[in-house]
């Protein structure tokens, strides 16, 4: 059995959990938006085309904040076609994915569906194919409250009142050749700064984003985040992060290892920031926005997918792109992310995993019939729903594994909250062996146990294997509660199945 120790103290703790943490990210790609969020016509749907039942399950998840329109997306996008009568909106050929875009779908029925989902709205700019002009254009559009051209165009539009959307995307990476636009370090600086000043001119209470490297392999990474805030520093609050783990190899140790990979990840791109802080004499602190994140579904070769290029040839509308079914082990992982971004909270301020509907789904859904929660929802939607107060600094000793992508990584990972107002202690577990169980001591240092108030935990189904997933037509892999978690001489004493992720609620009082 894999032996750990997770140890909690009162007095070490790395501050409040950032709401943020627990965002997501809708982009025009493949069904995300089109029979993702908005359906006209379907049974679900109100007069507003907006699907009730995908909304009443990104509530269900706690989402707190949601990145649009884009990704890629967003570079080669005029926001003037997604306004004004639906009717009357461009049908535009969308080179990122190679699609076409209706524009039935913008900014109003957006802002609609956020308010409805009760989510915070970051938006993202164009600096692909725009620039300055069309980023303070769409800001003024958005957020002044009338008498200029564009704020009462919005007003003619049927939105009277200002949208108020304070968190800024600038751009989308804009290192990556795949972009459209994409740029060099210092021609993407400038550009950012640029828009920030003319942005701020307009609202200096903006909280607004640069994009950080595309992800951590790219042959720029950490020089590109260097340049850019030498640009940027005082001018912005955030650098993006962006990264996808998949078990592309059959390398599953090296796949449930992917956290070890974030927290490096999250540490290298801190130091880069806090370097430029150091150097040039700034006062201030840039935090870290990890707006996209996730995993990717594993290759089966005995149900291959079509490729995107395949899917998306003949300039369709919304096809079905990255979509498939996540199994009982990418859950694991999803929620050995989760611990991470938590353990990072200090600094990690914003995170959106990618995406919410469909297109690597926390949600799926048939057109014209049901959706449903992918094994990925449960981690997520736990940790929204518990995680509170202030962020615990754990102490974690646990036997460990060699990987062939990220060498040494610990069998049991870890994350913690500790909120007094409810006095509870939140710890979120997860097992990487696939074939022993865990059993893991929690020491409860300045804290009084007084009762376990749930334990529940995400593992192979009864049946099942750890590629059992969820589909329309039945759901075997969630959270449920179990009795592995107990209380013993004022310690947790917790036993962990092989391949899980766990949540632990203990009420405590404070000694």
């Amino acid at each position: 059995m894999v032996q750990a120790r997770v140890t909690v103290d009162r007095d070490f703790t790395l501050g409040p959990v950032p709401r943020r943490l627990f965002g997501s990210f809708v982009e025009h790609m493949g069904r995300c938006v089109y029979t993702g969020i908005y359906e006209p016509g379907h049974p679900e749907a109100g007069a507003d085309g907006l699907r009730r039942d995908v909304l009443e399950l990104t509530r269900e998840l706690g989402v707190s904040v949601v990145r649009y329109p884009g990704g890629n997306f967003v570079s080669g996008y005029d926001w003037e076609d997604g306004v004004g009568p639906v009717e009357q909106r461009p049908r535009r050929l969308d080179g990122a994915w190679h699609t076409l875009e209706t524009n039935a779908f913008g900014l109003h029925e957006f802002v609609d569906w956020a308010r409805q989902a009760d989510v915070e709205i970051m938006e993202a700019v164009n600096l692909g194919t725009r620039g300055v002009a069309a980023a303070r254009a769409l800001l003024e559009y958005a957020n002044h409250p009338g008498g200029t051209e564009l704020s009462d165009l919005r007003r003619r539009n049927g939105a009277e009142e200002p949208f108020g959307i304070k968190l800024w995307c600038l751009g989308n990476e804009m290192d990556g050749p795949w972009q459209i636009g994409f740029k060099t370090a210092d021609e993407y600086g400038r550009l950012a700064a640029e828009a920030a000043r003319a942005m701020r001119m307009i609202d200096d209470s903006l909280e607004l984003v640069a994009c950080g490297s595309s992800n951590l392999s790219m042959p720029t990474f950490g020089a590109w985040e260097q340049t850019v805030l030498t640009h940027t520093y005082a001018l912005v609050d955030y650098i993006s992060l962006h990264v996808y783990y998949a078990d592309s190899d059959g390398d599953v140790g090296s796949f449930l290892a992917s956290g070890v990979d974030m927290d490096r990840f999250i540490e290298a791109v801190v130091a880069t920031a806090d370097f430029v802080r150091a150097r040039d004499r700034h006062t201030k602190t840039i935090n870290l926005s990890f707006d996209e994140w996730n995993v990717s579904y594993r290759h089966d070769p005995e149900h291959p997918v079509a490729t995107e290029a395949e899917i998306t040839r003949n300039w369709a509308e919304h096809p079905p792109i990255g979509e498939g079914d996540y199994d009982v082990t990418e859950a694991v992982v999803v929620g050995t992310l989760l611990n991470s971004l938590l353990r990072h909270g200090d600094r990690v301020k914003i995170a959106n995993q990618a995406q919410l509907v469909n297109l690597l789904g926390l949600v799926r859904t048939q057109e014209g019939g049901p959706a449903w929660r992918q094994t990925i929802f449960y981690p997520f939607a736990a940790m929204a729903q518990t995680a509170s107060g202030e962020i615990l600094r754990l102490s974690v000793t646990s036997d460990h594994y060699t990987t062939a992508r990220y060498g040494e990584a610990d069998l049991v990972d870890a994350s913690a909250t500790w909120d007094a107002a409810t006095g509870r202690i939140a710890l979120f577990l997860a097992n990487r062996s696939l074939d022993e169980a865990a059993e893991v001591t929690v020491p409860l240092h300045g804290f009084t146990a007084d009762q376990v108030v749930s334990a529940r935990v995400l593992a192979t189904p009864e049946g099942g294997d750890r590629f059992s997933a969820n589909t329309a037509d039945a759901s075997p892999v969630g959270l449920v509660d179990w009795d592995g978690a107990v209380l013993e001489d004022g310690a947790l004493a917790v036993t962990l199945p092989a391949l899980s992720w766990a949540v632990v609620e203990v009420a405590v009082t404070p000694s």
